[in-house]
């Protein structure tokens, strides 16, 4: 599998946890020690190499914060609820709709959803997708 390289603060934060794990059980790591190892696991040759692959414009997602988009092809504007980045880049967020949204595209029943969690690429666009291709949520990225 081949993953996306994420912005070098995550790296940064991958290699200070490292040198703390490392710390816990009595083994010294420098700084530049856990950048290095850290840029091996992602299959970089060195730091630099793995510096200059990590995205630096990504985007950031805070509880709070005013969004606008897509939720399974229905636009919408609502409000960050929760925010976690992950070790790869990924956010995992909690958005509330101003408005809520009908999910079903049956013309029998609704299902209405006022909040949901979706997990996003550092451009905001979701991994996941519906049937016919289309991510479940498309976030617009100034």
């Amino acid at each position: 599998m081949n993953y996306p390289v994420p912005p070098r603060d995550v790296l940064k934060s991958q290699a200070k946890r490292l040198r703390g794990d490392m710390a816990a059980r009595g083994q010294i790591m420098s700084h530049a020690e856990a950048l290095e190892t850290i840029a091996h696991q992602w299959g970089a040759r060195d730091w630099n190499t793995i510096a200059t692959q990590a995205r630096n414009d990504h985007a950031s997602f805070t509880p709070g914060q005013t969004v606008s988009g897509r939720y399974l092809g229905h636009s919408f504007t609502g409000q960050v609820k929760a925010a976690r980045i992950s070790a790869n880049g990924f956010w995992a967020l909690t958005v509330r709709f101003d408005t809520a949204i009908d999910v079903v595209t049956s013309t029998h029943f609704s299902s209405f959803r006022r909040q949901v969690n979706a997990t996003v690429n550092p451009g905001g666009v979701s991994p996941q997708k519906t049937s016919d291709g289309q991510p479940h949520m498309v976030l617009d990225i100034p």
